[in-house]
């Protein structure tokens, strides 16, 4: 279904759109507790394993055929019956929002689920959020299709179901609210209407998802307020982000086209080989797998020394690049939030050995990371900001985390940095033959239809 025009209809009432919202968020919010239930449950496998067998070089190899068989699994399925389901999924309904795409639901939703919950307890370096904002957005076009909404009903119920998602994803409305209103801000109707069922989806979708018993990322980090005194340090942190998160993108679409053209002929291939990987890594070496919000609370306590969190920096970053070219669902925002985590733990140590600072610096310096890598990527500081504190519990830091945020925002603009969902969007454009509208850089002729996944 796509978000172009519809057929004549009187539009709904807004008590109706309301109420739909609140459905649409309910289901996001019980399908998001299953799928979080599902990866949940499925992924302590290497400690069964070990239990089972031993922590032996045999383990080790049956490891890593466990997860490439999930991963070639995943792939699989993925690529033969709904391509558009590979990678994060949130460019996907941005396009919808435009009308230059269209949201198969009832392909989308299956395929999301199982082949994301194959992936994502596979261990590959991936976040559940993209999953969810893409299977509620589709529940969104579901409803949506039933009723024959008008086009600007559509799409405001897409960026609700895609809020509802979010929210299902971290436990995070308000952050949830705010990614639609900021992220999609060139596809978002901004309508008191579409506002309101945003927000309602948002609310719905947490509360259901409690209800039925899911579990979001339990990241709440001791913290405490900052003197003013070290807003200048935090300043430094977002100039050293911007560059990260300038890197990160053009890494991630590098990646996605060197993969693509290399194993054209057999694209299976990089599913294969990133599952025996991150098979075998799960055992040896597990704060290397995953996407990594459950590891990041010990990394803020675990007082590592300098040189672990160095290596855990280039083994986050090269596994979240492998990771997500593979073509299986599979989400940015939890690597990302890792990897930051790790980089401010590490400039806070830097900070430490240099100048005096009050307790719990290095928190306070993962914190402020977390959002300003996310605004260095994303490029929408302000969800950075509220993200970071609403999954941390890191209020008092509002002041460090809007400075090190637009700083790092504004760092990535002036490097020629671009949103990273928006340059997905327009690379999956591209591969499926469609031109790129010229309010995204002029029309491009095509480069290939139909010729393998694009996440």
């Amino acid at each position: 279904m796509t978000a172009g025009d519809r057929p004549a209809r009187a539009p709904i009432s807004d008590g109706l759109f309301y109420l739909l919202a609140a459905l649409c968020g309910a289901l996001t919010g019980v399908i998001g507790a299953g799928f979080h239930l599902a990866v949940d449950t499925l992924s302590p496998w290497p400690s069964w394993l070990v239990a089972q067998f031993g922590s032996g070089v045999g383990t080790i190899l049956l490891a890593a055929g466990v997860a490439a068989v999930a991963l070639v699994a995943a792939f699989v399925l993925t690529r033969r019956i709904a391509p558009e389901a590979a990678g994060s999924g949130v460019q996907e309904i941005e396009g919808a929002m435009e009308g230059l795409r269209e949201v198969r639901w009832r392909r989308i939703l299956p395929v999301k689920f199982v082949a994301g919950v194959l992936s994502l307890s596979s261990g590959l370096v991936a976040g559940r959020e993209g999953p969810t904002i893409h299977m509620g957005a589709a529940i969104a076009a579901g409803i949506s299709e039933r009723l024959r909404f008008q086009t600007a009903e559509l799409r405001g119920l897409l960026a609700a179901g895609a809020a509802a998602g979010l929210a299902a994803a971290f436990n995070a409305p308000l952050a949830a609210i705010l990614f639609i209103i900021e992220e999609t801000r060139k596809q978002f109707a901004y309508t008191f209407r579409a506002y309101t069922a945003v927000i309602i989806a948002s609310a719905s979708s947490a509360i259901a998802m409690e209800l039925v018993g899911g579990t979001a990322p339990q990241l709440k980090l001791e913290n405490a307020e900052m003197p003013l005194s070290m807003l200048p340090a935090f300043l430094v942190l977002g100039v050293v982000l911007g560059g990260v998160g300038r890197l990160f993108n053009r890494t991630i679409l590098f990646m996605l086209d060197w993969t693509a053209k290399t194993f054209r002929k057999a694209p299976f291939v990089p599913a294969l080989v990133v599952g025996l990987v991150v098979g075998a890594l799960a055992l040896v070496l597990p704060q290397a797998v995953t996407g990594g919000e459950l590891l990041i609370p010990g990394l803020v306590t675990g007082n590592l020394p300098l040189m672990t969190l160095l290596v855990l920096v280039v083994l986050r970053f090269v596994g979240a690049m492998v990771s997500y070219p593979v073509g299986v669902p599979g989400g940015i925002f939890s690597p990302m939030l890792t990897l930051a985590t790790a980089l401010g733990l590490i400039f806070g140590l830097a900070v430490e050995a240099l100048l005096p600072t009050p307790p719990l610096t290095g928190a306070a310096f993962a914190i402020a990371a977390m959002g300003g890598l996310f605004s260095a990527t994303v490029r929408a500081p302000l969800v950075g900001v509220v993200l970071a504190a609403e999954l941390t519990g890191g209020y008092a830091l509002i002041l460090p985390l809007i400075v090190t945020c637009m700083t790092s925002n504004a760092v990535a603009q002036a490097l020629g940095g671009r949103p990273i969902y928006e340059l997905l969007l327009e690379r999956t454009l591209r591969l499926s033959g469609q031109a790129v509208p010229p309010s995204r850089g002029g029309v491009s002729a095509p480069i290939g239809a139909d010729d393998g996944p694009r996440p």
